[in-house]
């Protein structure tokens, strides 16, 4: 039974970091500015296919992910000033409307760039073996992505809590005209929380290219779980991401073991019975848009 449930659970729980990260990013970025980023999934997208084609060209794997994750964020960074900020203040439908449309024209580009069809990206060879965890063999890949993931939270919660940029984005989260007030660049803080919310994605998208395959929907294919741990863990809430992303991981993975039929459903189900005992989710806050 073990040996059957373990590798799941594993699966399930790098699954759970996957939507947690994507999750946090969107979460930072809805909280502070009300906008709604459909557009996050092909920035996941976009990483994949700048580490695809460093790596095509004999780069090393990490040092791929890495620019990969920083040219996607100074993507995101120009994308916000000059097409998202224009709606802060605003409805959040119109910001949903605009990166939606971004989204479309991003997966087209990639299409006419990269071919409709995935492309052959993989890990390094040496990540391809499995490791022997409680006596069952796991695939190496995976245990490495949750590591690299956990410590990408682990260094957000640290920026967060302790810089004091982090500070100021936390303190505009609670009241944006009251820091506005005491002399600090609000405009400066909200395109920093964007940025940090698209570095994630990033990182997310490289990784997955590696474990999910690598084509133009790839990063949406994650956004719409990304979404629904948003609403599980609770809006404004960093932990609710993170165990709200490691709980819906963990369902659909162990759903897919006993009821493969039924995994997508486990995604609404779980979002449902939350909702109904906790209407704001499980560590929400007060409503962000009223």
């Amino acid at each position: 039974m073990l040996e059957h449930l373990l590798p799941e659970i594993i699966n399930g729980i790098v699954l759970g970091a996957f939507f947690a990260i994507v999750a946090i990013g969107l979460s930072l970025i809805m909280n502070l500015t009300g906008t709604i980023n459909m557009a996050h999934g092909s920035f996941m997208t976009l990483a994949g296919y700048v580490a695809f084609a460093l790596v095509s060209r004999g780069t090393n794997f990490w040092y791929a992910l890495i620019v990969a994750a920083l040219l996607t964020m100074v993507v995101g960074i120009l994308t916000e000033r000059l097409l998202v900020s224009r709606l802060y203040g605003r409805l959040p439908i119109y910001s949903l409307l605009l990166t939606f449309g971004l989204s479309l024209i991003a997966e087209e580009t990639y299409r006419l760039v990269w071919g409709p069809s995935a492309v052959p990206f993989s890990p390094p060879s040496y990540l391809l073996g499995a490791t022997s965890v409680l006596g069952v063999p796991l695939p190496s890949y995976r245990l490495v992505i949750v590591a690299a993931l956990l410590v990408a939270m682990a260094a957000l919660v640290l920026f967060l809590f302790k810089s004091r940029l982090g500070l100021r984005l936390r303190a505009a989260v609670q009241d944006s005209e009251m820091l506005a007030a005491l002399g600090t660049n609000t405009r400066v803080v909200y395109t920093a929380n964007f940025a940090i919310g698209i570095l994630l994605a990033g990182v997310a998208g490289v990784f997955a290219a590696g474990l999910l395959g690598l084509n133009p929907t790839m990063g949406n294919e994650l956004l719409m779980p990304a979404f629904i741990t948003v609403v599980i863990g609770g809006m404004g809430s960093l932990t609710g991401s993170i165990v709200g992303g490691l709980l819906l991981g963990i369902a659909v993975s162990v759903a897919t073991l006993y009821v493969p039929a039924a995994s997508e459903l486990v995604l609404y189900l779980l979002m449902a019975v939350v909702l109904l005992i906790r209407p704001r989710g499980l560590f929400g806050e007060e409503g962000l848009f009223g």
